[in-house]
């Protein structure tokens, strides 16, 4: 089985300084969400073998959270994640066969995250698909499970295992 964390950056500052995209830093609540989003992936066993990251400021800062609870995680940062389409997030993706990790994940932009989460499943529990359908808000995880070579990964083909968000983890413990 392969398993496919693919988890959208944090909430981001509307502009940089510099004025340019792939300078935006996260914002005060992606500084917080992205800790939390992280320690919910270690609690529940979600953890990837390599971390593919894009280039982008608030990319890297979301890995910085995350880091800290999958210490053995491997990363690479690829200029070509950022604001990349689902198809080009999808060969990407079979690239991971040269490696060939249990667990990989990506950390990238909308709107190809969400097109390629969304593409990606074909089955899961209602709940989270509909979910998932809505939105992949800053900070959410699609976690999907496969049967098949990295190389083999096709649309549709996947099990959304779980989507989660910072506004669903909140809603948990608020239920708890």
């Amino acid at each position: 089985m392969r398993r496919l964390i693919l988890l959208r950056h944090a909430k981001t500052e509307k502009d940089s300084p510099s004025g340019k995209d792939r300078d935006r830093r996260l914002d005060e609540r992606g500084e917080a969400d992205a800790p939390q989003i992280g320690a919910w992936l270690a609690a529940n066993g979600y953890l990837a073998d390599i971390a593919l990251v894009s280039t982008a400021a608030r990319t890297q800062q979301t890995w910085d959270h995350i880091a800290l609870y999958m210490p053995h995680c491997r990363v690479k940062y690829l200029d070509d994640l950022y604001l990349a389409t689902a198809e080009q997030l999808l060969q990407i993706i079979h690239g991971a066969q040269r490696d060939d990790p249990g667990a990989l994940m990506v950390i990238g932009h909308n709107p190809g995250l969400h097109e390629l989460a969304w593409n990606l499943t074909g089955k899961s529990n209602a709940a989270d698909r509909r979910a998932l359908g809505e939105n992949l808000p800053t900070a959410a995880a699609a976690i999907i499970d496969f049967q098949t070579p990295w190389q083999d990964i096709a649309f549709r083909g996947g099990t959304l295992k779980v989507f989660m968000s910072p506004k669903r983890l909140h809603e948990e413990w608020e239920a708890d």
